[in-house]
């Protein structure tokens, strides 16, 4: 029995190469598919230090609240994918945190259905980290025409935000909403409208953290961070698919 465990503990340390028969923990039927469009060849291994918080069954598929946390891996990290293996468009995001952030991030996506949710994080030595849940859902997220269609109101608004902080023990906590209708694209007669790029800026106009969003993000994106000096100023900044910029004070 102890022999067993051995080699179950070190299954899990042992980066994979991408030629490595490993079995996916959560049986998704395009997992390989999956790797090879955002992993490639290189090293992984499936980790559980990279946290995927999803409720346990989407209730709205176009508003369905996911936290990624990569604070285990802290110091070493280049860059964190996340993507939904059924959507029929998988990318979520791209992060790519600074040493002032945490590399931990919080919005709502649109799902499709019933679908694996993964977070990958390529560290410094060149592995990436995976992790990940399956999230349950009824779906039709990314095909349900955005709210905003039937609404003039977001047009004269567009880009509008608010903000809140939260002071924790170590730092602060920002949570911001944009107006913005992040269509995918995929309801006819409604072309592909969203955001694609945010950045954190520090008061000096520095990029601290910068995240490349696709589609799945849901409508009047609401985004949370963590920063690690409370005292410090920082902005957000957008810009969308049609080439509308956007920033403001936190």
């Amino acid at each position: 029995m102890k022999t067993t465990i051995a080699i179950l503990l070190l299954s899990t340390a042992i980066p994979a190469s991408a030629s490595s028969e490993v079995v996916d923990p959560l049986e998704s039927p395009l997992w390989e598919y999956m790797r090879e469009q955002f992993i490639g060849d290189d090293k992984f291994v499936f980790d559980d230090r990279v946290k995927v918080e999803l409720p346990e069954f989407a209730e709205d598929p176009t508003q369905v609240p996911i936290t990624i946390d990569a604070e285990a891996l802290n110091g070493q990290i280049q860059r964190i994918v996340a993507w939904a293996d059924l959507n029929p468009i998988q990318h979520i995001f791209t992060y790519y945190p600074h040493p002032d952030i945490v590399p931990r991030v919080s919005l709502r996506i649109k799902v499709q259905q019933g679908t694996a949710i993964r977070a990958a994080v390529l560290t410094k030595d060149n592995i990436w980290h995976v992790g990940g849940r399956y999230l349950d859902a009824a779906g039709g997220g990314c095909t349900t025409p955005s709210v905003a269609n039937a609404n003039p109101y977001w047009e004269s608004h567009l880009g509008e935000m608010k903000s809140r902080f939260f002071p924790r023990q170590e730092g602060g906590r920002y949570k911001f909403k944009v107006i913005h209708p992040m269509d995918t694209g995929l309801v006819d007669a409604i072309p592909e409208f969203y955001i694609q790029q945010v950045a954190v800026r520090s008061r000096s106009g520095q990029d601290l953290a910068k995240m490349d969003l696709s589609q799945p993000v849901s409508e009047n994106p609401v985004i949370t961070f963590d920063v690690r000096n409370s005292g410090e100023k920082h902005s957000v900044w957008l810009r969308d698919n049609g080439g509308n910029e956007f920033e403001q004070e936190l």
